[in-house]
């Protein structure tokens, strides 16, 4: 989808829904328009543009800017189009001799006072004010201009603090279109205008620069400011751009719509796409402006081979290096048996490169020895949801959250992990929705500007389930249960079991304070509130609210992970909150393409569409369509392949995309198996630290230099497009099509396209799904097939469940065995920021380190106070399974007793002390709880001078490798 930088139509007002038409004349031309339009908006649906400045349709109208005064027939003065609203029969004209008069002068004042450097201007040709000033016929300003007109702003100093973007407020209108756009699309509050009268002026807070404010760079001011007032630092440095192509952001699984605007292969900026079904023109500070490790200078272009992991990498062919990594894979499976190799798909990569790994693993290696990171984070999703409902999916569209009443939002941090997300959660709640938290921090949400929940249930680590069941005790012991709903949709036998189960005395919130933490009288008035929208229960039987649930991690990353998800499955069908808007089962999904990779069989036991290996019928039509027969046996999941390799019966891993010494627990663990294999091949952008323990290198390519798909929460499937070549020559799809071809296994497919189209053969979900389709209407949903609607399922479990009848199934909570002890007496949890991106290979190679540079440990004044910690002491972290060193900051978002960190930067260790405890039914790591003690330290830890030492090795090895040609013998 690309075109000439072709600018999209800009209807001056927000679109209005009713279901009642008015029509008007408009210019002498017949308009009718739902009741409640603009007269602006009616104008530029009959083709005819109002002049304007301080409108757009991305923010609700305004008035100030006088440019859009119509006349109405029968009425006096002038009213602007943008705040009148039209009425059936007016008569309305938007050109005058009179209406042409007041727009110059109103243009002539805007002039007085604004730079005239059009031409070295870095907004020239896409000026709103420069095209103004041509739209109004304004040819000379009779009150001077710039500093001749007298009291000016025209010297008025830059600020060049936002590594991003400039504001120049000598080019501000005053329009307020930025301080809008902060309070209406991203609910931040960050800007206000300080001064008054001639003295107005965009301001930060209190005048503080950028950087100081409280703005978190999600460029919706940028996006909004009609001059080169707020300007990003690429379009000042490159100049403008020249053709655009619609792509999807490769961070979190939001997945966002952006335009990339080009100049050739060079990317200007990423600007978030009005039409993009999950963003709406929203973006974060990552999509928008965090691209540039694209060409970051540490991107390895070329493959790279050694014997072992101590020697230097040698530079060589990718014929070479893909031929030796086949021979490795074909030596080892003699040597020690076809199930000693396996591999690992990514949750960054695309649909169609994941579902290329799998077939690889499956059909060349001919075994299901494939997992993937999903699996580490949001398994217990796909148990929990396909036990009780039915489907291994969340069940809504985002904007479904406009019509919720209620919102619960659990073990999930969306304004740092899915801020676009968030900020249309925000708008909701700032209309009158009630909001309730579960969390061990007090997360943004808890409080924040114009935001405050109404429970915060600040529960101990590892006690989810406590709080789940005794939020069903209060909705059964209290008759809240929407009868009618379970009797319909559910199935009686498990409902009765589990109402049984719930109302037993030792589950209520009285039992389980001390278990949880959280006061008794917190939970009922919070169980009340989600079943009736009344924290004291008033409203049960008069009207039930719409009622939605948001889980992050916080859920899945627990022993009980899986048993957590079936809870809320429990909780959202007795209260009758699936299927409709505004209510449901939503799981945030923290990578770009995490339901992508879970959807395309990246499981050992399930194929495509989460069939099981074991299925004879379905294994057949893989069989057929392969060309090959397929193992039954469901294989070995990542921690099951390091076991093995520690074993001795597990001797070589394929890895593309994913940093599993990083990203997974127990660092000592995962680097000791590591070391343990004869072949690791790691495919990447970057020499991350899994690649450290490889011995053959395969050059990746990022999202915007291939073509694909990703699939998002809301199971929503999106192009990505190839907006430069590949640096290093091969698309990631192309890398494994050729690695296949090596393993004597035929993959010839000629694009993408021709993956989806198989893909859209074997898997009946994704039955209906096209590049056609997904080109024609932006996006579709799986599932899509001949009995959806063109464009998929926006909402699962409509009138039915997928399973049938949804299923209830019991939630004993059973503590986890990572207890405090007098040795280890806090319990260390772990999340996300939102300037940086999982393991940080992305974000840590842009300026978002100005933001956060180095992950801290959070701990709460009485603990640190105990320990003879102050802010910003080093301080050592120990667990049983390992300990690293982190700066502390000393806060009460966290409760005493409970410390937290980030785990972006490998330096830092997160996880080598994170221990290999797992959720019960997938192996999900229970990275939030960790028995830790702290103390004050003066030294790195036995981990950091290790890596330190490990790292400077690598690094002279890929030096050594980087050599002029010659240097190594070729």
């Amino acid at each position: 989808m690309l075109d000439h930088l072709k600018q999209d139509i800009d209807h001056g007002t927000p679109r209005r829904e009713s279901t009642e038409e008015v029509t008007l004349e408009i210019d002498g031309f017949p308009v009718t328009v739902p009741k409640g339009t603009s007269l602006m908006r009616a104008a530029v649906d009959a083709g005819i543009k109002v002049p304007k400045l301080c409108a757009t349709d991305s923010l609700e109208p305004f008035g100030s800017c006088r440019l859009c005064l119509v006349e109405v027939e029968g009425r006096k003065g002038y009213p602007a189009s943008c705040t009148t609203p039209a009425e059936a029969g007016m008569k309305v004209k938007t050109q005058s001799p009179k209406l042409q008069d007041l727009r110059k002068g109103v243009m002539e004042l805007y002039i007085s006072d604004h730079p005239l450097d059009c031409l070295t201007c870095s907004a020239n040709g896409n000026c709103e004010l420069q095209d103004m000033a041509g739209v109004t016929g304004l040819r000379n300003v009779r009150y001077g201009v710039g500093a001749a007109a007298g009291a000016h702003h025209c010297d008025s100093k830059k600020d060049e603090s936002n590594p991003y973007f400039t504001y120049d407020p000598s080019k501000c209108i005053v329009c307020n279109r930025c301080v809008r756009a902060c309070e209406e699309t991203q609910g931040t509050f960050a800007l206000t205008i300080s001064g008054r009268g001639f003295e107005s002026r965009v301001s930060p807070g209190q005048d503080q620069p950028f950087m100081e404010s409280e703005c978190v760079s999600c460029g919706a001011c940028v996006e909004a400011c009609p001059t080169a007032t707020l300007q990003e630092k690429s379009v000042i440095w490159l100049g403008q751009p020249e053709h655009s192509v619609i792509t999807t952001c490769a961070y979190c699984g939001v997945g966002c719509g952006f335009k990339a605007e080009m100049k050739g292969t060079q990317v200007v900026r990423m600007v978030p796409w009005k039409d993009g079904k999950a963003n709406e023109g929203h973006s974060c500070v990552k999509g928008r402006f965090a691209w540039g490790y694209a060409t970051h200078q540490d991107r390895i272009t070329k493959p790279m081979i050694r014997a072992s992991i101590q020697d230097p990498w040698q530079e060589v062919s990718w014929e070479v290096a893909l031929n030796h990594a086949a021979s490795e894979f074909r030596r080892i499976q003699a040597k020690h048996g076809k199930d000693s190799i396996g591999g690992i798909t990514s949750s960054r990569c695309t649909n169609e490169e994941t579902y290329l790994v799998q077939k690889l693993i499956r059909a060349a290696f001919g075994n299901n020895n494939v997992d993937t990171c999903a699996r580490v984070c949001h398994s217990p999703t796909g148990y929990g949801l396909g036990q009780t409902l039915g489907t291994s999916a969340g069940t809504q569209t985002f904007k479904s959250v406009e019509k919720a009443d209620v919102i619960m939002v659990i073990g999930a941090n969306p304004s740092e992990a899915h801020p676009v997300f968030a900020s249309r959660m925000k708008r909701r709640l700032r209309e009158g929705a009630k909001l309730i938290v579960v969390d061990p921090r007090r997360i943004d949400l808890v409080k924040s500007p114009h935001i405050q929940a109404a429970h915060h249930l600040q529960l101990k680590p590892g006690t989810n389930v406590a709080v789940i069941t005794a939020l069903a005790h209060v909705i059964v012991t209290e008759g809240l249960v929407n009868e009618a709903y379970v009797a319909e949709r559910c199935d009686p036998k498990s409902f009765n079991q589990w109402r049984e189960f719930v109302a037993r005395p030792e589950n209520s919130p009285e039992a389980l304070e001390a278990a949880s933490g959280v006061p008794a009288a917190e939970l009922r008035g919070a169980a009340r509130l989600y079943a009736t929208g009344a924290s004291d229960g008033t409203a049960a039987v008069t009207r039930r609210p719409n009622a939605a649930i948001y889980y992050g991690l916080g859920v899945t990353e627990h022993s009980q992970g899986s048993t957590m998800v079936m809870g809320i499955a429990n909780l959202a069908m007795a209260t009758g909150n699936v299927g409709r808007e505004g209510v449901g089962v939503n799981p945030l999904r923290g990578q770009n393409n995490v339901q992508g990779s879970c959807d395309m069989g990246s499981f050992p036991h399930e194929l495509p569409g989460y069939r099981h290996i074991s299925d004879s019928t379905v294994r057949g039509q893989f069989e057929a369509a392969w060309g090959v027969t397929l193992n039954p046996e469901p294989g070995l999941r990542i921690p099951n392949m390091f076991d093995a390799a520690l074993s001795g019966s597990f001797k070589a891993l394929y890895c593309e995309g994913e940093d599993i010494v990083q990203s997974d627990p127990n660092t000592k663990h995962v680097a000791a198996a590591m070391m343990a294999m004869e072949c690791v091949v790691v495919q990447d952008i970057f020499l991350n630290e899994t690649a450290k323990y490889a011995h053959v290198f395969l050059p990746g390519s990022s999202f915007l230099e291939k073509d694909g798909t990703f699939t998002n929460a809301e199971r929503r499937i999106s192009r990505v497009r190839k907006v430069m070549p590949p640096l290093a020559g091969y698309a990631d799809w192309e890398v494994t099509q050729k690695l296949a071809q090596a393993l004597g296994y035929p993959m010839d497919y000629k694009n993408p396209e021709e993956i989806m189209a198989e893909i859209a053969a074997l898997t009946p979900t994704f039955a209906g799904v096209s590049y056609e389709k997904i080109e024609r209407l932006g996006s579709v949903q799986w599932p899509c097939n001949e009995h959806t609607e063109e464009a998929g399922t926006p909402i699962m479990h409509v009138d039915k469940f997928v399973r049938g009848k949804g299923r209830f199934i019991i939630t004993q909570y059973v503590p986890t065995d990572e207890k405090v002890t007098r040795k280890f007496p806090l319990l260390l949890t772990t999340g996300r920021i939102l300037s940086q991106y999982n393991v940080g290979a992305q974000t840590r190679r842009t300026p978002n380190n100005q933001w956060h540079s180095e992950d801290r440990l959070e701990i709460h004044p009485h603990d640190a106070e105990e320990r003879g910690i102050k802010d910003d002491d080093w301080v050592g972290i120990a667990s049983r399974a390992g300990d690293t060193v982190l700066r502390a900051t000393v806060t009460e978002r966290v409760q005493p007793g409970v410390v937290y960190t980030t785990f972006h930067f490998p330096e830092s260790g997160a996880n080598v002390i994170t221990t290999d405890n797992s959720d019960w039914a997938t192996n999900c790591p229970e990275y939030k709880v960790t028995a830790v003690q702290v103390m004050p330290v003066q030294q790195p830890s036995d981990w950091q001078r290790e890596y330190s030492r490990f790292n400077q090795a690598q690094q002279d090895a890929l030096q050594q490798a980087r050599q002029p040609e010659g240097a190594h013998g070729k």
